[in-house]
């Protein structure tokens, strides 16, 4: 079984259900060292002091907060252990929110939540039937590695998935990082043509049908320049259509997409068959 990051309690009026924080999610990443251009010679990063220029042990080293005029207020972890809510092993829910109301620009990160002991699996179920029924999730703050974090808590199936949150003020106002945007396009001709085109290019979600291809590739670059070859990929960079052949690229693209969908349809299904969730990593 895969080892809690974090453990506490989620609590909901006077209820308290023991639970751990596992990663439910990992992604694909190919290591890369730095070398200096032209050698094996790998580069290092050392922590420094900027006066001295010698190392500092990482345990010697604390936090300190720039309040101007070249002073800082430092910080020693026990303080900042502290002030955690809760001492950090509580995840306080504050409200239950239907789950359509929350803008997925919201949402940060997965975690599965499980129950600590067996002893308290009817408390973890309850909380995760009761959600899953009505549809709510319950929103949370909770303190893990030194931050404080918003999350939401929701039933999935036979689990219970936290979502880490950004906070509002956390959010970036599209007007004043995009400047003036386009108002409605006010072409019903054009707009027509692009509700056709998403209508025939609409289907089912099938997480599995989407495969990381780029790390493939960056996998075949290694490997090629490893065996002393050399990769070439051909493929052009996009173009943006002009407006004046704006119709004309919709009218084929939703014939295309209307013939590949024809296609898909003729081709015989494969039976399913069932699988459980994969364990979190």
């Amino acid at each position: 079984m895969a080892r809690a990051i974090w453990s506490g309690y989620i609590n909901f009026g006077l209820v308290s259900v023991p639970v751990g924080l596992y990663s439910a999610t990992h992604e694909h990443e190919i290591d890369f060292h730095q070398f200096q251009k032209g050698t094996s010679d790998r580069i290092r990063y050392k922590r420094v002091n900027e006066r001295t220029g010698r190392e500092v042990p990482y345990e010697k080293i604390v936090k300190g907060h720039d309040v101007g005029g070249g002073e800082y207020v430092i910080v020693e972890p026990e303080e900042l252990d502290d002030i955690a809510p809760g001492k950090s092993r509580s995840l306080e829910i504050d409200t239950f929110v239907d789950l359509d109301e929350i803008d997925p620009m919201h949402f940060q990160k997965s975690y599965y939540l499980g129950p600590k002991d067996s002893g308290n699996a009817s408390s973890y179920a309850l909380l995760r039937d009761a959600l899953a029924k009505t549809n709510r999730a319950g929103i949370a703050k909770f303190v893990m590695r030194g931050k404080e974090y918003l999350a939401t808590i929701r039933a999935d199936g036979k689990v219970l998935v936290l979502e880490t949150m950004f906070f509002a003020d956390e959010i970036r106002d599209p007007d004043e990082e995009l400047g003036d945007l386009p108002r409605k396009s006010g072409a019903g001709k054009q707009l027509s043509m692009a509700v056709d085109l998403i209508e025939a290019m609409s289907g089912e979600w099938k997480p599995a049908s989407y495969q990381d291809t780029y790390t493939e590739r960056v996998k075949e670059l290694v490997k090629t320049k490893h065996q002393g070859k050399e990769i070439v990929y051909s493929e052009e960079e996009p173009q943006a259509t002009n407006p004046t052949d704006l119709v004309a690229a919709l009218r084929a693209s939703v014939e295309e997409a209307r013939k590949s969908r024809g296609a898909r349809k003729k081709t015989p299904a494969k039976k399913k068959t069932s699988r459980g969730r994969k364990k979190a990593a």
